[in-house]
């Protein structure tokens, strides 16, 4: 399981995360939710370690915030961040390649079959460059690239921003198939209703600092007070 406990983080002087704790379960969708500017990428980003931190963020019983931002991958984190950052220039097959050659050495021909028969249209798409790809698709590349590493936890960050419904539909079949596979899901969301649909416990941001947590058996009457965190 992921556990983070006092979590600080920030660019420079400017602090953003002030002590926030969150903990995310294997077979369970965790959402964090938060205005904008709440500062759900920087959590983000501190569990892969790409700002600086204090506190601790733990994935079965290792200290991530002690490891190297090259090393936090290698410990089972698939992260698919905000905008994809797909290498535009290669292809479909190579971007897969790249998510092959962080994970496991054995089964790579496997996994990247498994992972063709979970987003089909990458098939179709193998010898185009990423570039040239629809948002959606470009959205399942990032995906399929992360999970290519065979994580224990994977983080993704506002995946289905500006997709058609189709594509919101496609990705979100995934993450619930993760779930049922065993996968901790960290998923950072801002549709409501598509919270109440996927997941298994809510934790709300603001300022930098836990608001409020909601379990899935709460979610049910819990819309209002959502939208009165969110501001919506």
């Amino acid at each position: 399981m992921l556990k983070i406990e006092g979590l600080r983080a920030g660019y420079g002087a400017a602090e953003v995360l002030r002590g926030v704790s969150l903990s995310a379960e294997p077979g369970e969708i965790t959402v964090l939710m938060g205005r904008n500017g709440a500062g759900k990428t920087t959590l983000m980003k501190a569990i892969m370690g790409l700002v600086k931190t204090s506190g601790r963020i733990e994935l079965d019983g290792t200290d991530l915030a002690a490891l190297p931002p090259h090393q936090v991958p290698r410990q089972g984190v698939g992260y698919v961040p905000q905008g994809r950052r797909l290498f535009a220039e290669l292809s479909v097959a190579e971007n897969l390649e790249m998510g092959l050659g962080a994970g496991p050495a054995q089964g790579r021909a496997a996994t990247r079959e498994e992972m063709l028969e979970l987003f089909p249209r990458l098939r179709e798409r193998l010898h185009q460059r990423a570039g040239t790809l629809s948002g959606g698709e470009q959205q399942m590349l990032a995906t399929a690239r992360a999970l290519c590493l065979k994580p224990k936890l994977l983080l993704l960050d506002e995946p289905t921003e500006g997709l058609q419904p189709s594509m919101i539909g496609a990705i979100r079949q995934v993450m619930v198939t993760m779930r049922d596979r065993g996968l901790a899901v960290l998923l950072v969301e801002q549709r409501i209703e598509a919270v109440l649909e996927l997941a298994d416990r809510v934790s709300v941001i603001e300022m930098g600092r836990n608001a409020e947590d909601f379990s899935r058996a709460a979610l049910s009457g819990a819309e209002g007070r959502l939208r009165a965190r969110l501001g919506v």
